[in-house]
């Protein structure tokens, strides 16, 4: 199976393509991962079953007693994992960075506690885990009505982007289309039109973007914005509106002006499309995985499987610069 088959399956084959991207993990060995406050069934049983399938190798971190109490209660064997105690869920989120910046991990995973707690400590400038590139979210969803695996970002850490944030946001997604092996992306940045006005600030935002990316100031991609989302996905909203362009109505990476409305979209895909949503934070020393409660097992095994690919692209890559 080749890379490029991960991102696009036919339309018939549901949920293929994150069928596709765990197998092709299963494939590579397992990367060692620090997992902060795995305290509950299902950050625990999410952590395990990635274990189980050869993709990570767990450093569990929080408290030892919890842990094993919950991995009792569940019937999960963690005995051959390694434990670090933490009292609770910050000492757990500060140690299991501390623990990744020592060498101990090349993927952090978060458990049951806040996503802002465990970025907080991400993103202190003394011992945590900041890069000169500013930290985003992508969203790999896999919708059943779309050929392709769509990337919307940044729709769960920064709430308005300006520009230069945007810039790294575009960039991030970029890099993680490229490092797992689906070939240049198609980029559209999204707006409620795809004219350019000063009365919708998005759209000059958009219109700066791709041709930042004409200076090769982005790089890896094929930009086109603003877009509105329909003629950003649909090849026949696109012909209507006379659009030409490689990106319009075959977008595989959607750039959200904001974190609401990135947010609502990937929720909206989610529980109307009956898509499933992997997410991974970027920007970071090491990709880190966030999954969120609601997550069912398939999809925290894209997400553990999105994370695995990409850190060994990154193996043979050049680090971005730390501040």
């Amino acid at each position: 199976m080749s890379n490029a088959s991960l991102g696009k399956t036919q339309m018939s084959d549901r949920h293929a393509k994150y069928e596709h991207l765990i197998a092709h993990a299963k494939q590579l060995p397992p990367v060692p991962t620090v997992v902060a406050h795995p305290c509950d069934k299902t950050s625990l049983t999410g952590a395990v079953e990635a274990a189980e399938a050869g993709i990570i190798v767990p450093l569990l971190v929080g408290p030892v007693q919890k842990i094993r109490s919950v991995a009792r209660e569940t019937g999960l064997d963690i005995s051959k994992f390694e434990l670090v105690d933490a009292e609770h869920s910050h000492g757990a989120a500060s140690k299991a960075v501390e623990l990744v910046r020592a060498g101990q991990g090349e993927l952090l995973m978060k458990g049951s506690l806040h996503s802002d707690e465990l970025l907080h400590e991400v993103a202190a400038k003394e011992g945590g885990l900041r890069t000169a590139r500013r930290i985003s979210h992508v969203f790999i969803m896999d919708v059943p009505t779309y050929a392709d695996a769509l990337f919307i970002t940044d729709a769960a850490v920064n709430i308005a982007p300006d520009l230069d944030a945007k810039h790294d946001i575009v960039q991030n997604a970029i890099d993680l289309y490229l490092g797992l092996g689906l070939g240049t992306p198609r980029v559209a940045i999204l707006s409620a039109v795809e004219t350019v006005t000063t009365r919708i600030p998005g759209t000059i935002d958009a219109a700066a973007l791709c041709k930042m990316a004409d200076r090769g100031q982005i790089t890896g991609g094929v930009l086109d914005g603003p877009l509105a989302l329909d003629n950003a996905i649909s090849p026949e909203a696109a012909r209507i509106k006379g659009i030409k362009s490689e990106v319009a109505g075959r977008a595989q990476i959607l750039v959200v002006p904001d974190l609401e409305a990135g947010n609502m979209l990937a929720k909206n895909l989610s529980f109307l499309a009956g898509a499933d949503a992997a997410g991974i934070v970027l920007g970071a020393r090491v990709p880190i995985i966030l999954t969120s409660r609601a997550d069912n097992v398939r999809t925290r095994m894209a997400s553990c499987a999105v994370a695995v690919l990409y850190a060994h692209s990154r193996r043979s890559s050049v680090t971005v610069a730390v501040e």
